[in-house]
């Protein structure tokens, strides 16, 4: 059964997190309106922990850029894998510039 409460969408975008000690980049697998799903490597001074709050800085189609205040839900670290980490964001209050980007991807 499907607990989302929105569309997830797969992309494969880059993004920056904005809210660490240096540069953060990571790629968005999918994304719904009110949620992220993304990899990054991982980082022991920029640890994502459940219920902390991030800001993503997203480079839309026509090269402006968003950005995104988000809650972290959910964090898995695969580096024994991959050397990656999966990670669960909840988008707080989306902006319409967001909105109708995600319109675009459909």
């Amino acid at each position: 059964m499907e607990r989302r409460r929105a569309k997830r969408l797969t992309v494969n975008l880059k993004a920056e997190r904005l809210s660490c000690s240096k540069s953060c980049s990571v790629f968005i697998e999918n994304l719904s309106e009110t949620g992220i799903s993304m990899i990054t490597s991982p980082s022991k001074s920029n640890a994502y922990v459940p219920g902390s709050g991030i800001d993503i800085k997203l480079k839309l189609s026509n090269g402006k850029t968003i950005k995104l205040n988000c809650n972290v839900k959910w964090s898995y670290d695969n580096s024994s894998e991959d050397m990656t980490n999966s990670v669960g964001l909840e988008i707080l209050d989306p902006p319409m510039e967001y909105k109708d980007f995600l319109k675009t991807l459909h």
